[in-house]
């Protein structure tokens, strides 16, 4: 047998061999173990500001649930975005292997989660979510993701606001030493031995019942815009900022 005969027969071999450990029980509880870890490790060895958290951390506390909005890339501190000591929360992850990773880190932090599917009719995840809503629970989600592009929002939170009534909190995350991964929307992870700013402003525009193409592309340019100002003053009030 000759070498590129051996190659192409050990390809084949190994790509079986990283799906087979990618896809092992075993394997993805340890990394959400070691990710977990580390996320609790840089929140607890770090100084942290929260500001702004007051009318929606209210507004729990009445029973009230609500919608957490927030840009894919300020995801990995999620579990210190929305107190859950106050109430229920379930977020929205994709259905790949990425994204049943982030549910289950989220969990062991005490979130529930609803995966996204292509296979999945956008009425039946409509009609899950607000479910979940009659049943008490907050919902979170990343406005831009699963896949971006990167701080593009979508109207996702906008159908279920209008169909819920819930009001909208936009939430943000900076600190003055982050990891930034090679992905699409730069994904930050939080270091240790940090200081760090927890943001939350409520985004105030009213859903209609019956928006018009028009009014619902003006309203998420709106969720859109009040996204990037609290990103941004959350990277101000981290030192990654300058000016006003």
């Amino acid at each position: 047998m000759n070498t590129a005969d051996r190659n192409n027969r050990t390809r084949p071999e190994q790509m079986s061999l990283r799906k087979k450990i990618a896809d092992s029980a075993w394997f993805n509880r340890s990394v959400e173990g070691l990710i977990a870890a580390w996320i609790r490790f840089a929140h607890d060895s770090s100084s942290w500001d929260r500001i702004g958290f007051e009318p929606m951390d209210e507004a729990l506390r009445a029973g009230e649930p609500v919608i957490v909005a927030l840009w894919h890339q300020r995801l990995m501190m999620s579990p210190w975005l929305f107190d859950v000591s106050l109430g229920r929360i379930c977020t929205l992850t994709s259905s790949a292997r990425a994204g049943r990773l982030a549910g289950q880190v989220q969990a062991r932090f005490g979130f529930d989660t609803i995966a996204m599917s292509s296979h999945k009719r956008h009425v039946a995840l409509s009609r899950e979510v607000l479910g979940k809503i009659r049943d008490g629970y907050s919902i979170g989600i990343a406005t831009d993701g699963p896949r971006g592009p990167a701080r593009i929002a979508s109207t996702v939170p906008l159908v279920w606001a209008r169909s819920s009534g819930c009001r909208v909190f936009v939430v943000s995350f900076s600190a003055n030493r982050v990891l930034e991964f090679p992905t699409w929307d730069r994904m930050w992870l939080p270091t240790p031995f940090s200081k760090g700013v927890l943001m939350c402003r409520e985004w105030r525009e009213t859903v209609p019942r019956k928006p018009s193409e028009e009014e619902m592309e003006r309203l998420r340019l709106s969720l859109q815009a009040a996204l990037d100002e609290v990103t941004d003053a959350s990277d101000h009030a981290a030192g990654r900022l300058t000016g006003a």
